[in-house]
């Protein structure tokens, strides 16, 4: 309700009579299977209007639930993605607003700030007419005709004003039967809860009850109940030292082996290492410092974290990272880094040495502070010289062994599918093409690897290429590293489907494999190891756990 309110207060102060919106453009998405958008950075304003079936919209840190009679809004400068469930279908506009000011009119978007007052998820009821509109503006948007083209630019204006007319609060929830069977579990998450029980409590059918849970609150009830279980075992192991027995007894587990497989899985830690990271509040002021702690199985307290700049770690440790610290952009905002840490107090913190002199010195007012060498040495003798200061050196080097054992593993099973391919990372950045090698790729991909490289330079570069210089080195396989931004994604879209780009010998040959931004961009001990998993993944089918 206090969002809702917020919404229309700052709605009313919005001067929407001096206020125009001009859609850039609309996608109509129709999937039989799940579909994707990677959390990207948007230059412009996004509107998304669910016609059917199930998905996530995320914005920035936000993960809402798709429903119907909904819309969903985001904000240049902010980063959102999208995942949609098979059979589903959602419009997806992008525009940007305009205010009339003085004699002229001046484009909000261009501020890179919220200067638009609806964010997030906006109910509308009633919402009769919000599909009809989207389909209207969508059958002129693909007309011929310009002048019915401008009118889909008017229907645009429309369904603001209907969005706007019939936004409406978010409705209290009722004590439904499923919010039963749920608050029972947040209540009793100890006992021995099956899904029989759990229906019977709900007063349905355990198969429907399956269904409906999943649907209703996205993941499965089996799934709620050992995330609540797991939750409460990190609350009792940061809060006592009571045994990891006693711990697996009371939040449900009475076979403390299986409560420490379990908890080993999803947390990706053993509870002892856990219990262990707790006990002392270890401050990663950078996302390659996180990757350096877990590979000496330490949680960090505090740590950079976003769901498009550290997408794993923001995925799998957002709920143990007591200190989420700003990671937007490359560090843009580290005064509200410090500020954080200043008002948490950690034991320690651990920073790359490539700080500005300021951040250095505010740093060093509020914990020890340990730099490490982030030019000088390599990942190794970074994660060495980490264990050394935090007394871990025995964990670092079994670390180390593990890593160098998977690595002869994984060189043997791909050179088996891949034989004398070469490869070449192509980094694509706005309308531009880059010859890319990181130092990551250098040393992992192509050192411990061994894979072919089919550009004619060693170590790391990123050099601007064109298209006819890309046949020219005609790589086996293609590596891409696309920059998550609108600029970039209009560029890409056209440019595979371009004769030049259809007729390089990889593409014909179907050998094109897009890298996530992560793990590929960070130099650290935990990213290199999923590096190996990923190239595994890609070219030998393997998934390693």
């Amino acid at each position: 309700m206090v969002q809702s309110e917020m919404i229309k207060q700052e709605a009313d102060e919005f001067a929407w009579d001096r206020s125009f919106f001009r859609m850039r453009e609309m996608q109509f998405i129709k999937e039989e299977g799940d579909w994707r958008i990677e959390q990207q950075l948007t230059t412009s304003h996004v509107l998304m209007i669910v016609k059917g079936g199930q998905g996530h919209f995320m914005l920035n840190s936000h993960r809402y639930r798709l429903r119907q009679n909904t819309a969903y809004m985001c904000s240049p400068g902010d980063t959102y993605g999208i995942e949609i469930e098979a059979r589903s279908k959602m419009f997806l506009f992008k525009f940007d607003v305009f205010q009339r000011k003085g004699s002229g009119y001046e484009c909000l978007s261009d501020h890179g700030e919220c200067f638009f007052p609806l964010q997030g998820e906006i109910p509308v009821f009633p919402a009769d007419r919000l599909i009809s509109l989207c389909d209207e503006i969508y059958d002129h948007w693909r007309s011929e005709d310009e002048l019915e083209r401008f009118r889909c630019q008017l229907a645009f204006q429309e369904l603001f004003y209907y969005i706007m007319k019939h936004r409406s609060p978010f409705p209290k929830e009722s004590r439904t039967s499923l919010e039963a069977a749920k608050n029972y579990m947040e209540r009793y998450f100890y006992e021995n809860l099956t899904i029989e029980r759990l229906a019977r409590i709900s007063n349905i059918s355990p198969k429907y009850f399956v269904d409906l849970f999943k649907k209703t609150y996205g993941m499965s009830a089996m799934d709620y109940l050992t995330e609540l279980r797991l939750n409460k075992a990190k609350r009792l192991m940061a809060q006592s030292d009571a045994k990891l027995r006693d711990i697996a007894h009371q939040v449900g587990y009475h076979d403390e082996f299986y409560f420490s497989r379990k908890f080993k899985k999803k947390v990706g830690v053993t509870p002892t290492a856990y219990m262990k990271s707790r006990r002392r509040k270890i401050a990663a002021y950078t996302s390659p410092i996180t990757g350096q702690l877990l590979a000496l199985k330490i949680i960090p307290y505090a740590a950079p974290l976003h769901p498009k700049w550290t997408a794993y770690y923001y995925k799998m440790y957002r709920d143990d990272i007591s200190v989420p610290l700003s990671a937007y952009r490359k560090n843009q905002d580290w005064e509200s880094k410090v500020e954080a840490l200043s008002h948490e107090r950690p034991d320690v913190i651990i920073s790359t040495d490539d700080l500005e002199k300021m951040e250095k010195a505010r740093l060093e007012q509020i914990a020890p502070i340990f730099y490490v060498p982030w030019t000088e040495k390599n990942w190794r003798e970074q994660l060495m010289l980490t264990a050394e200061f935090l007394g871990e050196e025995k964990e670092a080097e079994n670390w180390l062994q593990m890593y160098d054992r998977k690595v002869k593993f994984a060189r043997q099973q791909l050179k088996r599918e891949v034989g004398e391919d070469t490869f070449l990372v192509v980094r694509i950045s706005k309308q531009h093409l880059y010859a890319h090698c990181n130092r990551g790729m250098s040393e992992v991909f192509y050192q411990d690897l061994q894979m072919n490289a089919a550009y004619p330079k060693s170590g790391a570069y990123n050099e601007p290429i064109a298209l006819d210089q890309l046949a020219q080195i005609d790589a086996d396989r293609l590596l891409l590293l696309i920059r998550q931004e609108e600029e970039t994604l209009a560029f890409w879209n056209q440019l595979q489907y371009s004769l030049p780009w259809q007729e390089l010998k990889a593409v014909r040959h179907h050998q094109v494999y897009v890298l996530p931004s992560d793990p590929w961009v960070e130099y650290s001990a935990y990213a290199h190891d999923r590096i190996i998993d990923e190239s595994l993944k890609f070219f030998s089918g393997i998934c390693p756990k």
